[in-house]
């Protein structure tokens, strides 16, 4: 895979800035390695991909804008 692949117009509509009002309207992209296929589904059919036994771990972090700054030892260049 070359990282040339993931360069594609991606247009602004497409793009989420908020969560849908309901939770489950949420769109879903699966994958299935095995068959080689893509699906569009939505986030009310998750429960259509897992069998008994199987785990579902939620992460609930956010992420907060942050800034590290830094020197290079041998340049001095600002990071």
């Amino acid at each position: 895979m070359k990282l040339s692949q993931f360069n594609f117009e991606l247009p602004k509509e497409l793009i989420s800035s908020h969560p849908p009002k309901e939770r489950e309207a949420g769109r879903m992209m699966v994958i299935n390695r095995r068959k080689q296929t893509i699906e569009h589904k939505m986030f009310k059919d998750i429960l259509e991909y897992f069998s008994d036994g199987d785990t579902f771990v939620l992460n609930n972090t956010k992420v907060f804008p942050a800034r590290l700054h830094g020197e290079k030892e041998k340049t001095g260049a600002k990071i």
